[in-house]
């Protein structure tokens, strides 16, 4: 065992820095995080000064006692995790860990950190150690002690008052407002009705057209004209003044600098990553990761090719800027390089300041060079992160831009203008994605014929056209993460964590590529807003995010900080958990009456989702439910809509003698004749499918049926069967595995009752429950299979003791699961130690 253990996060970074340390050193890894808060009431003790109780994280047990293991026999450890702050929380878990087991006296414990994985910058980090960072655990125990608190304390409240098994985040909880308030807006906008004029100009040399900026001596704005009537006959006057022609009143051309955007940070990278690859926040991290950890370069070997992913730093190292400007000169020439380095400043002031931007770990390992060794995510991420490291450093692109009036008479006038690019600058390399496109964008690229005052420009035609308004636009990932950021709401590092828990509570869906907010969202938001409106304040979990930041630099005690917040968080809990009432807090809506009962007719949240119900509990008749459809809302759904969902169920016709009906049940929409029932695939809906539809999946279903079951025996509840992930063996109490290299049909009663005995799991039903014995099929071919039966009679009883015999042998040799000590509960202040 080597002399040295070095402890890193992830095992493909163990292995790449396994290769650059050599034989003097073990490199193992924790595999992320090695304990967490124990999952029940009470892991954080606010009347003992917010102590915390851990236990070691199941499925990371057998990473820490390898590291347990290889520490005993190390002279020295060296922590190397992540370089921020859940890294180093991580370095002071397995610190602490290895300290109560013993496993430190006499030997030295060091923190090393790198922002690369390349062979210069983990030597260099290995001459340069430190001791952990109190300041920085301290931050992420608070921030981890408050997302404890406010989710464990207020998720029971929205159980009890809007629906089971919810959860409140602190930081998800304001991110979650954002998206349904962007909605609300959606919702209350009315859209309006505008004309634009333009001319259609037939220059010699060009067509071009221009926009109408002036009508009847007056500036042409966006609401001048709201009508048809009033739009044509403004047309036809400009027609007349116009006779033919329109006059160059003016020309102006006006230069301007374009200066490149500063190189990724986490929060840019996933933006771009969303509007130029499409990625997911998710994803645009977990191909960075790869990018990071480090990645196989034929002769070259492992290397990281880029920086740490997770930054809000946009500066370069000396090192870095040298190569990049290397690169500039080299595959751009000299006078795309500026005389100096473009230098960004950002507005962050937390600890990861001390990191760089996220860059190439070397600009001289182009796009072209290593694209054959990566896969094709990899390889366009990296392409992406290597061209705005390069673009950010070159000069600004110069933009020429041509505006030209032209007058129709004297009371009427057009503009047209276009944006050519004198000198390209970063444009050669890199060009920043937007979300929405200006006039100005429009312009870029277009180039007008060469006109002077004076010229007489001929008209080809005037059209006017009718628009509307646009409503805001939903959040997009990269337009959420933007807000998020501008707001100060999270860290960058957690942006993928939070969208990820809104996708995964459901409380948003994806539409298209916009997130749109479920009813379940909706409630959450409206009872949180609504009772805890401090907590998803903005402007406070802003604030929060930055006392969090103090404490990581050392400027706030921890403690104060999470007693300033618990106190008021506390009572207000207690006050709401006895106040709301459940109407209110989930938004139930009347829509109006019924007009066959009279009744009124609701919407409301209930425990399987949004319905619709006609009547009233206090009703003499037991009210009617009716499930939404997917894509309606019980915020917008209006009566007509609503009354619909009550046809169900549905009578399509008759069948082989049977009535066919489609309705919805406990498990979703179905198709029935007769007996047989039938799930709707998502693609069909039970309001609006057709007869012919219904009979085939019911078909369907009665052949999948009649071809369940491969092989069964008298006298003997196994049989074997055809499932939904293949043929498999079952005696309704137990489903049991069937070989990869026998043919189902060929297998023996003997065999099947072993396998069963060897393999055999408990059936589940639906919801966990174990299923009833299935039902042989009264089967056509009994004869047959009552005369072979008859030949293996005697073979049958010999089975039947065999497996009489086998199960004795067998119970007490079920493997005894060994008992685990149980993982030391530690109780443990963050505390300078």
């Amino acid at each position: 065992m080597a002399k040295n253990l070095l402890i890193v996060e992830s095992p493909a970074k163990a292995k790449t820095i396994n290769k650059y340390l050599g034989k003097d050193f073990t490199v193992l890894a924790s595999y992320g995080h090695v304990r967490d808060l124990v999952p029940k009431e009470g892991a954080v003790d606010p009347d003992r000064g917010f102590a915390m109780r851990y236990d070691l994280i199941e499925k990371n047990e057998k990473h820490v006692d390898a590291i347990a293991k290889a520490a005993k026999s190390a002279d020295a450890l060296y922590l190397a995790t992540d370089p921020d702050r859940e890294g180093e929380a991580i370095s002071w878990h397995i610190a602490e860990i290895l300290r109560e087991r013993g496993l430190l006296e006499g030997k030295t414990l060091q923190r090393v950190v790198f922002t690369e994985i390349t062979p210069r910058a983990i030597k260099e980090a290995m001459t340069q150690p430190r001791q952990i960072a109190t300041d920085l655990v301290d931050a992420q125990q608070a921030r981890r002690a408050l997302d404890y608190l406010v989710g464990f304390n207020l998720s029971p409240v929205l159980w009890r008052k809007v629906q089971r098994g919810l959860s409140a985040g602190r930081v998800q909880s304001p991110a979650l407002r954002m998206i349904v308030e962007r909605e609300e807006e959606i919702e209350a906008f009315i859209a309006r009705e505008y004309w634009s004029i333009e001319a259609e100009c037939a220059h010699p040399t060009q067509t071009f057209t221009a926009k109408l900026n002036k009508l009847d001596g007056k500036k042409f704005e966006q609401f001048t004209v709201t009508d048809g009537d009033t739009a044509e006959s403004a047309r036809q006057r400009i027609v007349k003044a116009a006779n033919g022609a329109l006059h160059v009143t003016d020309v102006a051309s006006k230069e301007r600098k374009r200066r490149p955007s500063p190189p990724f940070t986490t929060s840019t990278l996933q933006q771009e990553g969303s509007r130029k690859l499409g990625f997911t926040t998710r994803k645009t991290m977990q191909v960075a990761q790869k990018l990071y950890e480090g990645v196989t370069l034929g002769d070259e070997g492992t290397v990281g090719l880029i920086s740490y992913m997770r930054t809000d730093s946009v500066s370069l190292s000396e090192e870095a800027l040298g190569e990049i400007r290397d690169v500039i000169a080299r595959d751009y020439g000299t006078r795309a390089l500026p005389d100096k380095p473009n230098t960004y400043q950002t507005k962050s002031k937390n600890a990861q300041e001390a990191h760089e931007a996220v860059r190439p770990t070397s600009a001289l390992r182009t796009p072209a060079q290593v694209s054959r060794f990566l896969s094709d995510d990899e390889r366009r991420l990296y392409e992406l992160i290597w061209k705005r490291a390069v673009a950010s450093q070159m000069v600004p692109a110069t933009l020429n831009t041509v505006s030209v009036d032209l007058a129709a008479g004297s009371e009427h006038s057009f503009r047209a203008s276009g944006t050519t690019v004198v000198d390209p600058g970063f444009l050669a390399v890199y060009e920043e994605g937007k979300d929405t496109k200006t006039s100005e964008d429009e312009d870029e690229g277009r180039k007008l014929p060469a006109m002077k005052i004076g010229d007489r420009v001929p008209l080809e035609r005037i059209h006017a056209d009718q628009h509307f308004t646009q409503p805001p636009p939903r959040f997009t990932e990269a337009a959420l993460v933007k807000a998020l950021e501008e707001y100060g709401i999270g860290r960058p590092s957690t942006y993928a964590s939070i969208i990820q828990t809104l996708l995964f509570r459901k409380y948003v869906e994806m539409e298209g590529r916009s997130f749109r907010p479920s009813d379940v969202g909706r409630a959450v938001s409206k009872f949180l807003s609504s009772h805890f409106t401090q907590y998803v304040d903005y402007d406070f979990t802003a604030k929060l995010e930055d006392e969090l930041d103090a404490v990581s630099r050392g400027e706030e005690e921890w403690v104060p900080l999470m007693e300033k917040f618990w106190g008021p968080f506390k009572e207000l809990v207690l006050d709401k958990t006895e106040s709301v009432d459940r109407s209110e807090a989930t938004g139930a809506r009347e829509l109006g009456t019924d007009p066959k009962s009279g009744k009124p007719v609701s919407v409301r949240l209930g425990r399987y989702g949004p319905y619709a119900q006609i009547g009233t509990v206090e009703d003499e008749e037991k009210p009617e439910f009716a499930s939404l459809r997917p894509g309606q809302s019980m915020h917008t759904i209006e009566l007509a809509d609503a009354l619909e969902l009550f046809k169900l169920p549905r009578k399509l016709g008759q069948s082989n003698g049977h009535e066919v009906s489609v309705g919805i049940g406990r498990f979703g929409p179905f198709a029935k004749r007769g007996t047989v029932y039938a799930s709707l695939p998502k693609e069909d809906d039970p309001h609006t499918i057709d007869f012919e539809r219904a009979v085939f999946l019911i078909e369907e279903k009665e052949e999948i049926a009649r071809n369940r079951i491969i092989k069964q025996w008298d006298d003997s509840d196994i049989q074997v069967l055809n499932g939904r992930f293949g043929p498999y063996i079952s005696d309704g109490k137990l489903n049991g595995k069937i070989p990869k290299d026998r043919e189902p049909a060929s297998l023996t009663l003997e065999e099947v009752t072993q396998l069963l005995a060897d393999t055999g799991k408990p059936v589940r039903g639906r919801f966990g429950k174990k299923k009833a014995a299935a039902k042989k099929e009264p089967a056509v071919k009994k004869a047959v299979v009552k005369k072979a039966a008859a030949k293996k009679a005697p073979a049958k009883k010999a089975a039947k003791k065999a497996t009489k015999k086998t199960a004795a042998k067998k119970a007490p040799a079920k493997k005894a699961v060994a008992k685990k000590a149980p993982a030391k509960k530690v109780v443990k202040k963050v505390a300078k130690a």
